[in-house]
């Protein structure tokens, strides 16, 4: 369907960024200084074959992809003004064979369709652990430990654990890497990819493959290749002929050098407001999706335990960038709203803004100056899938303390609060990582679906204790797609120069002063629970 459009097309200069996430594929047609003109939204499939497999369709993406980019370009009559098409998409894995056909991944269904190993996909504990039991110089760029979302220990368990894949395997590609094989018909590997997911050595001087790395772990022949290492938004080739037809672009059209999408958010949100490159340097973009990335870049390497990275030109060419992240965000308040039994009470309305004007009735009634206060006795610990920074622990689980039999709206209500002051205190703790280790974050900005609620943004402002930016074209992702675009069309002289071109501006939350101790002692608590858990666990080891 059409998200939107919200100005006449004037100019002359086009662009369209591609952004695949976790459950659609949208397109987005772009003016050449930033304003979007029109969106398409297409779902896509997301197989979930056990509680740790999450698997996905290459064939079912590409499609969804054609469509969206047919219809967002279908006004315009001269496909020559497109200049530029660039792709974001999670940093999911897909297998293909030889004829470039998918090879599954599944060994519930045993679908060739289901050849993506997604992001999320939680199933390489086991390898995860294995390869952080070794001393590999590799996992220094990684916040000390590999993730088992990281591309390494799902190739170990397909090795593993399907043979008969690993035996019929040719290609294994990144997402978005694939996304600019279809378009172009050519290989080519993103180093934004390569560095952050695949453990590929760059630090601006040398890069290479860490092969004593691969052959301890036992993937050594994957390291043994010629891949083709590109820059983001570096030009990777124009549309194939097939391409253009199936996607309405023409020929000439310049295609870049893809990013995964939360750099893509990351680019686009770090330079809204910006004037020169130098303004990027201490802000901290937060990409607000089914998990959340949280990116800032700095000019020197700074390593932080739990943080991923520094990836040297991973997001802004010559700067280093580091990340950090929870693993359910969007997906956790999704998940406490429709597994409680006041969600069926809801009137039709949207559920945050009908949850948020019961939390100013609920604070007006009690005579509070904000809603904030109303969670004093109610404490969520948010890590439900694991604890991505600064603990780099999947085993975390999530914690409630202060539920009573209350079962009604109320109660949904104070629980969604309790659940966004929870993810702000999670942010807060990587922040706390983050500046120990040698960052100075000053104002943090953000994107993505829960960055539609104030509650959400003046709860980050208040328990950070910095501004929250919004940049005014809210749908960061896709214009950082866009600026790729741009950057390779040769319109911009570097991604940097386009990114600040486009960026555009923001809106500001300030920081509350008469709520900062109450989120201090709620951070506090936020760390308890977290130290209970560990203690838990240590008092039933012993089981």
């Amino acid at each position: 369907m059409v998200y939107r459009i919200y100005r006449l097309i004037m100019a002359d200069i086009y662009y369209v960024g591609v952004d695949v996430g976790t459950s659609s594929v949208r397109a987005a047609l772009v003016q050449q200084h930033g304003a979007i003109l029109k969106i398409h939204t297409v779902p896509i499939t997301v197989n979930n074959s056990n509680p740790d497999f999450y698997e996905q369709d290459s064939g079912e993406i590409w499609q969804a992809v054609c469509q969206s980019v047919k219809d967002v370009t279908c006004d315009i009559k001269d496909k020559t003004q497109i200049h530029g098409v660039g792709f974001d998409a999670t940093c999911s894995l897909v297998v293909l064979d030889k004829d470039l056909d998918p090879v599954t991944v599944s060994p519930a269904t045993g679908e060739d369709r289901f050849n993506i190993m997604m992001w999320m996909d939680h199933r390489a504990k086991e390898q995860a652990d294995f390869i952080n039991s070794h001393d590999h110089n590799v996992l220094k760029y990684v916040g000390g430990k590999v993730s088992l979302e990281m591309q390494t220990p799902k190739l170990l368990w397909l090795k593993s654990h399907m043979k008969s894949t690993w035996a019929k395997a040719a290609y294994f590609l990144d997402l978005p890497d694939f996304l600019t094989l279809k378009t172009t018909g050519q290989f080519s590997r993103s180093l934004c990819s390569m560095v952050c997911k695949w453990t590929y050595m760059c630090d601006g001087q040398t890069q290479g493959w860490d092969l004593n790395f691969f052959k301890a772990i036992g993937l050594e022949d994957l390291a043994d290749n010629d891949w083709e290492m590109v820059a983001p938004g570096t030009e990777c080739g124009r549309v194939s002929a097939a391409a253009a037809l199936e996607m309405g672009l023409c020929e000439s059209t310049h295609v870049a050098t893809s990013v995964i999408d939360a750099h893509a958010g990351g680019i686009a949100l770090v330079a809204a407001e910006a004037k020169t490159k130098q303004d990027l340097i201490g802000r901290l973009a937060l990409i607000c999706g089914t998990s959340t990335c949280h990116m800032c870049v700095s000019v020197d390497p700074i390593f932080a335990h739990g943080v991923w990275g520094p990836y040297y030109s991973a997001m802004i060419p010559g700067y280093w960038c580091a990340e950090g992240g929870q693993s359910a965000t969007g997906a956790l308040v999704d998940h406490v709203i429709k597994t409680h039994p006041a969600v069926n009470k809801n009137p039709d309305k949207n559920v945050y803004e009908w949850l948020e004007g019961i939390l100013d009735e609920m604070a007006e009634k009690q005579s509070l100056c904000s809603s904030t206060f109303l969670t004093k006795d109610l404490h969520l610990y948010p890590d439900f899938h694991g604890n991505r920074s600064p603990l780099a622990d999947p085993s975390m689980v999530g914690m409630i303390c202060g539920l009573t039999l209350d079962s009604s709206e109320r109660s949904l209500a104070l629980l969604y609060l309790a659940t966004l002051q929870a993810l702000a205190y999670g942010t807060r703790q990587i922040i706390e990582q983050l500046t120990t280790c040698g960052h100075n974050i000053t104002s943090v900005l953000m994107c993505g679906g829960l960055s539609n609620s104030s509650l959400f943004i003046q709860t980050h402002a208040d328990a950070l204790g910095v501004p929250v930016l919004i940049p005014q074209e809210q749908q960061s992702v896709l214009l950082g797609a866009s600026i790729l675009a741009a950057t390779a069309s040769g319109d911009y002289p570097d991604l940097t120069a386009a990114a600040v071109a486009m960026g555009g501006k923001a809106r500001t939350f300030e920081p509350r002063k008469d709520v900062k101790r109450y989120h201090d002692q709620k951070f506090a608590v936020f760390k308890k629970m977290q130290s209970d858990q560990k203690d838990y666990k240590h008092i039933m080891s012993g089981m």
